[in-house]
């Protein structure tokens, strides 16, 4: 398959991102969202990342400019037929996820590959809601998008040699690094990424060290780039909140139970950076 077309669904940071890789190396790429406002919000985003990257002399004004132009918005499925590949990247909600992939389903070419950004939830189950569920498979981005050099490629039960091959491909165009996952809650680094993040919510929690204080020692005392609480933010409370909770009904252990301070935290609206207050502040 000689790969020219591909949409992603969902016009948030995930989204607009992967957008962006797209757009980067020649794709013509379609962006679906319901909300106008979010498409609108998401084109100027990848503008302002384009532009960073030509002000370091990474990217030049002609090829910022080309991968601008080669994506469209839209909020009607029907724009979605010629498509040769689709990235579902909406909320980790596997209801909305369920509901979303049946409308690409009913709308692309049936040799159209079909792939979810899910952190958390089954690739199985994900792929049982289309048609020619062997065409469905997982890809994991990591955010920010552009500057990870990372995808996880997940195999569901159903996903075929041939769709797996295609996904290999894909992130190898994209210029990122793949691993292959098994179909399990979390596959590889949520898997243990998260549960040191809902650990150190637990030290805070329990008054062991400050926010600042913990973050400095992960940082510091384990080369790690971020702390886990700031990173924590940078991911999302809600988000993070939601991938424990797939754990925690996957894997029936307490081990992934969200720390109670994650879930107040959440009740409150105080969800990281996106709405400017987490364990940290974001004036």
């Amino acid at each position: 398959m000689t790969l020219e077309k591909i949409a992603i669904i969902g016009a948030g940071t995930m989204g607009n991102g992967i957008a962006q890789v797209c757009a980067q190396v020649g794709l013509e790429v379609t962006v679906l969202d319901i909300s106008p406002p979010a498409l609108a919000q998401a084109m100027e985003t990848i503008k302002k990342n384009l532009g960073r990257l030509v002000s370091k002399g990474t990217l030049s004004d002609e090829s910022a400019d080309a991968a601008l132009l080669r994506i469209r918005t839209t909020t009607d499925y029907s724009q979605l037929a010629d498509a040769q590949w689709v990235i579902e990247a909406a909320t980790e909600n596997l209801d909305l996820k369920t509901r979303l992939l049946r409308q690409v389903a009913d709308q692309v070419h049936p040799s159209c590959i079909i792939a979810s950004n899910t952190s958390s939830l089954s690739i199985t189950q994900l792929a049982a809601s289309v048609e020619r569920p062997e065409r469905f498979v997982g890809l994991h981005f990591f955010n920010p998008v552009p500057m990870m050099g990372l995808i996880e490629v997940i195999r569901g039960l159903q996903t075929s040699e041939t769709t797996y091959h295609h996904a290999l491909a894909l992130t190898e165009r994209l210029g990122k690094t793949a691993i292959t996952a098994g179909n399990r809650p979390g596959f590889v680094v949520n898997r243990i990424l998260v549960p040191m993040i809902n650990e150190a919510i637990m030290v805070l929690q329990e008054g062991l060290a400050s926010a600042e204080d913990i973050d400095n020692g992960m940082r510091l005392g384990c080369n790690q780039p971020i702390g886990p609480l700031a990173l924590a933010d940078l991911i999302g409370l809600d988000t993070l909140q939601s991938i424990l909770e797939a754990f925690y009904d996957g894997f029936k252990d307490s081990k992934y139970r969200p720390a109670p301070l994650l879930k107040e935290m959440v009740a409150a609206g105080y969800l990281g950076r996106k709405s400017g207050r987490g364990f940290h502040s974001y004036p």
